[in-house]
């Protein structure tokens, strides 16, 4: 039986038992209609969930450390599965340009999910779809010097104020009307930050598209965590708060014992 955005918003607060933090009030993007008829890339490359990615004994203790803090379905609620490839949307509405540099590279960051750059050691990453809402989230971990991480992370905060609204050019020639806001996370690791990313625009059969993309980013110690939800349906702002604050806790958890854990 399907259930209603609102019955299953209910059951995923319930799962998650999150503290909802407070949202800007007022008209925005989001009040948009959100249409869903994009598919899965049948190119695409399926993601091994966490639990089913092994580490060769004597093996690099760091990777090990990486893989083992991967969330997993398991950590987000029923409705969760290994994803099934990445979604079209991607190069439809994600691989795009406009004027600003620092816009610009925001698309860029939203279309590779490469917030940190390239780690200095290794990375873990995983992919899951939502089968209630057609969401996609991916989760990474890797190495990075704090230093450079937290470079990232100001950043980031820093766009709600610099590309807070843009007009941006797909590849496919579409024009997007961008809104980015911060999206709040809890207190989690070392260092973080986060933004809400709605593109608004419509295909060449005039055909409107709305797309929400949640980017987090959170350092614990020297390993960072991108966490991304996105899609053209709902995309609950809990699940990346949530995501964020289970990744954290398990990489701290894992850094105190010694990597015992492993």
């Amino acid at each position: 039986m399907t259930r209603s955005p609102a019955a299953a918003r209910a059951l995923l607060l319930a799962a998650l038992s999150l503290t909802v933090l407070p949202a800007a009030a007022g008209c925005s993007l989001q009040e948009e209609p959100r249409p869903r008829w994009f598919t899965v890339s049948p190119s695409a490359t399926t993601a091994s969930p966490a639990g089913k990615q092994p580490v060769a004994p004597g093996g690099d203790p760091t990777e090990a450390l990486v893989r083992a803090a991967l969330i997993t379905e398991a950590d987000l609620g029923e409705s969760w599965v290994p994803t099934r490839g990445a979604r079209t949307w991607r190069d439809g509405l994600l691989k795009g340009t406009t004027e600003d540099p620092e816009c610009r590279r925001l698309l860029d960051v939203l279309y590779t999910e490469e917030l940190f750059g390239t780690p200095r050691g290794p990375r873990a990453q995983s992919a899951l779809d939502d089968d209630e809402t057609d969401a996609q989230l991916r989760y990474q971990v890797a190495v990075h010097r704090p230093a450079d991480a937290d470079r990232a992370l100001a950043w980031l905060g820093s766009l709600p104020d610099r590309c807070g609204r843009f007009t941006a050019t797909a590849s496919r020639g579409g024009v997007q009307e961008v809104q980015v806001s911060e999206l709040p996370l809890p207190s989690a690791g070392d260092a973080r930050r986060a933004l809400r990313v709605t593109l608004a625009g419509e295909t060449e059969e005039g055909e409107p598209t709305y797309l929400t993309f949640d980017i987090a980013g959170v350092r614990v110690g020297e390993q960072a965590v991108t966490v991304t939800t996105a899609g053209l349906g709902e995309v609950y702002e809990e699940v990346t708060r949530h995501a964020v604050q289970v990744g954290a806790q398990r990489l701290a958890d894992l850094g105190r014992s010694g990597r015992a854990q492993i």
